[in-house]
């Protein structure tokens, strides 16, 4: 019999709660949390196995609810060209290489958006740091004009329906209104599926078009106004707001797009401004900072969604971004990294990861120092934990 092990912390963030723990204990058995208390009350139990990161604080693994796995976030046109005319082998290795960058700030889960490169990329025996990660699927479905038109058979894990263009690639001053009819919308929602359907909107009208169709959750939703927040409280219907899609397009407004210098998520990009394109993003950040404050305020549900294979966003370490953006917009560090965490694990109903509670998995992370120096350790993970034991697939990074 499995012989029980205590991982002694300094600190504790478990997901659901609205505040850190401090001098904690947790109690695993069998890969399970079997109890959890303070480091005061820590039992004595023969042969149990103690582990004292007493200098840590344990965080709940991360969830990027929307990502590109099979594309490059390079802001060198000539690095995306040669990713589309990759071979197989070449866009598995660019598969492996965004597995490993998620693992590396914490990401232990991610929704794919499923393009038809991704999944050749995931054909083959999976390696171990692809056994680590939760890849929740989802699947390309167009939205038909045609009247008698075949709409496709829903069967994959998630539904991802891109009724508005992305914010980022919208041209002049606002975000878009639908591109598909609405009665499009509401036929492919109508259909028996399985999985949750997430459908990309932004401004008012199309975002209140997606509530009537029955979606189960929102990305984007750039001024989308406080009656959609207040509708989507009401029925909890999930909000995904991909903040740093507006922060990175900010970050590069003041170039025509030419590379020049990259440096974690901001970069100089030399070239032709474009005219208004900083004010415009100024307003576009302000705007979704603000209604994602509401949100927190309103009580609809939130979680992080990166966006991550988008130009300048990267990997796993857009996520520690995304929480930096929630905390500007009013929430807590505690309620953050629950929208980072468990609201997307609940939503896509990835057992494996999640809020930290008796019961649960014993899988959760390590970062080396207090709670108050989060998110920022979440790019300096001092150790991973996955069922209890410390993850083989996980290396500390020099």
């Amino acid at each position: 019999m499995d012989a029980t092990r205590f991982i002694v912390a300094g600190g504790l963030l478990d997901g659901r709660s609205a505040v850190a723990r401090k001098n904690v204990y947790l109690a695993v058995k069998g890969g399970r949390i079997t109890a959890m208390g303070a480091k005061d009350e820590l039992p004595d139990e023969p042969g149990a196995i103690i582990d004292d990161l007493s200098h840590c604080t344990i965080v709940p693994p991360l969830m990027d609810c929307s990502v590109a796995l099979s594309r490059s976030p390079s802001i060198d046109p000539n690095t995306q060209a040669s990713v589309e005319a990759a071979d197989p082998e070449q866009r598995a290795a660019l598969f492996r290489r965004h597995i490993g960058d998620c693992l590396a700030h914490g990401v232990l889960a991610v929704a794919d958006n499923g393009t038809p490169e991704g999944l050749l990329a995931r054909s083959g025996t999976p390696t171990a740091q692809e056994q680590a990660i939760v890849i929740c699927s989802s699947a390309p479905i167009p939205l038909n004009t045609a009247d008698d038109a075949p709409t496709p058979a829903l069967n994959c894990q998630f539904h991802r329906i891109q009724y508005s263009p992305d914010i980022d690639q919208v041209e002049g001053p606002g975000p878009g209104m639908s591109v598909m009819r609405i009665d499009a919308l509401r036929s492919l929602l109508s259909q028996p599926r399985r999985g949750k359907t997430v459908v990309v909107a932004n401004g008012p009208q199309a975002v209140a078009e997606a509530l009537a169709a029955g979606c189960d959750a929102i990305e984007q939703g750039y001024l989308m106004g406080e009656e959609n927040l207040r509708k989507m409280a009401a029925d909890q219907v999930l909000w995904l707001p991909s903040v740093l899609r507006a922060k990175n397009a900010l970050d590069s407004s003041g170039s025509g797009g030419e590379v020049c210098c990259r440096f974690s998520l901001r970069y100089v990009a030399p070239g032709k401004a474009l005219p208004g394109a900083e004010v415009h993003w100024k307003a576009m950040l302000a705007d979704q900072l603000g209604q994602l404050g509401r949100a927190r305020i309103l009580g609809t549900p939130t979680a992080v969604a990166t966006g991550a294979g988008s130009v300048g966003i990267l990997h796993g370490e857009s996520v520690v971004e995304e929480i930096k953006l929630f905390i500007k917009a009013g929430y807590s560090l505690a309620e953050a990294i629950g929208c980072a965490s468990e609201q997307g694990a609940r939503f896509f109903g990835v057992a494996q990861i999640g809020a930290l509670r008796v019961g649960g998995p014993a899988t959760f992370l390590l970062t080396r120092g207090t709670p108050h120096q989060l998110p920022r350790k979440l790019a300096y993970l001092e150790g991973v934990y996955v069922n209890g034991a410390p993850s083989g697939s996980y290396r500390k990074t020099p």
